[in-house]
């Protein structure tokens, strides 16, 4: 049987343009709606189902016989029924069916809205506010900013307006749940989109993103055409355009470097505005030593090392920041020889003892500081040794010279101010003598 109804078919057109859902889906939630309503009935066929026609508003009920297994056998036909055999009772039955439908399809529809949106920007209007969570209303549905992406010491006044990052989207009984942040990286990126019309056709890229919310953020940028300038692109004429990312983000300060696929010199703009030396890179560690003028070490480690945890998390390496006096000093010390091996405590005694890293036998604390003392000793003692085994070492050939190095030490305690040596006798002056 049949029905036509021109104005059932007019109010699912009103009532799909005032929700702003599909008139497809009204048309199948009144078709579950009647199907439920039918099935109440005494005597309805298990196996049954409504189909309405959507331009003229007809709609049919069909059924189809099941066997014992339940599995549906034979054909399809219509059930007759008359209207008037939907009392009052089956109305409001299909007039809940039909409510709940609607509700569900409002819910699926800002879901899907939203669900392809995660790592988009929206901008919400501050209706709530407590130590769990503050609500922002984009329109149709709520966004939930949580206590952990709310920048620390960041005030939300109720009814102010604000940019948030949405990270998640879910789906709900009670209808998408959508949760933002205010402390994503992605907040920068999205945010120099907004402003940067370089970045949003493509021209420059944010590659890398490190941020403190609240502090500091330091983004890398890279121009695909040689002839734009990445780093002036994002400043703007008189820094108009960080200005307005500083301003959404509440004073926040934000630096802006360039960006280099070689590492070192990444990391050595990374530390910006510290002027950097050299950069020497240990790829097994992942360690990127920085040297740096001694009276530019403060400032690249920065507040409290905010620079060089910024530097690290946008370069992605482990940097060490050390002046050029340190380097010089570990050089040094580093060329030092130094015994091998480490203090340990003997099981025994209870007492540190070295360890050589050789092997061998282990030495006590007292007993290091006395072979200490006796190579002291013996570095003192180690000349007078010397003159003994030279002494006893003298060659028979010289023994004519004893007599005269003792003449002149005798002289010497006689008295005499100076030790002379007598002359050697000559043929000619024995013949002068004689």
């Amino acid at each position: 049987m049949s029905v036509n109804n021109a104005d059932m078919l007019e109010a699912m057109r009103q009532l799909a343009e005032l929700r702003g859902i599909p008139v497809q889906t009204l048309f199948e939630a009144l078709a579950n709606a009647l199907e439920t309503a039918y099935k109440r009935m005494p005597g309805a066929w298990e196996n049954s189902w409504v189909d309405i026609d959507p331009d003229t508003g007809e709609w049919h009920i069909y059924a189809q016989e099941l066997d014992e297994n339940g599995d549906p056998f034979g054909e399809e036909f219509e059930v007759e029924i008359d209207k008037g055999t939907f009392g009052r009772i089956a109305a409001q039955a299909a007039k809940q069916v039909m409510s709940q439908r609607v509700r569900e399809a409002e819910r699926d529809q800002k879901y899907e809205e939203y669900a392809g949106r995660e790592g988009d920007i929206v901008t919400g209007i501050i209706q709530q506010s407590d130590n769990r969570y503050t609500l922002l209303d984009l329109g149709k549905v709520e966004a939930l900013l949580p206590q952990a992406e709310q920048v620390p010491y960041e005030r939300y006044d109720h009814g102010a307006r604000l940019k948030a990052y949405i990270v998640e989207v879910r789906k709900t009984t009670k209808g998408p749940q959508i949760v933002v942040s205010r402390t994503h990286p992605g907040l920068i990126k999205r945010l120099f989109e907004l402003e940067v019309p370089e970045i949003s056709s493509g021209v420059v890229e944010i590659r890398a993103a490190a941020r403190e919310p609240g502090h500091r953020t330091k983004i890398a940028v890279w121009s695909n055409d040689p002839n734009v300038d990445p780093v002036g692109a994002c400043v703007g004429a008189r820094g108009a355009r960080v200005r307005m990312v500083t301003t959404e983000l509440r004073g926040e300060k934000v630096d802006i470097v360039p960006f280099s696929e070689e590492p070192a010199e990444f990391v050595m703009r990374a530390l910006q505005p510290a002027k950097v030396k050299e950069v020497l890179l240990d790829e097994m560690t992942g360690v990127a030593t920085v040297v740096v003028p001694d009276h530019q070490l403060s400032l690249a480690i920065g507040r409290e090392g905010q620079n060089a945890r910024l530097a690290a998390r946008l370069t992605g390496w482990k940097v060490d920041i050390k002046s050029e006096t340190q380097l010089a000093e570990e050089a040094a010390y580093q060329d030092q020889d130094w015994a091998e091996g480490e203090w340990v405590e003997d099981p025994e005694t209870g007492e540190m003892v070295w360890k050589p890293a050789e092997g061998g036998e282990t030495i006590s604390a007292e007993q290091w500081a006395e072979g200490a003392t006796d190579e002291e000793a013996g570095a003192g003692e180690e000349p007078a040794a010397d003159l003994a085994a030279e002494a006893t070492a003298v060659p028979a050939a010289d023994a004519d010279a004893v007599p005269a190095a003792d003449a002149a030490e005798s002289g010497a305690e006689s008295g005499n101010g100076s030790a002379e040596m007598p002359a050697e006798s000559t043929p000619e002056t024995s013949e002068e003598n004689a």
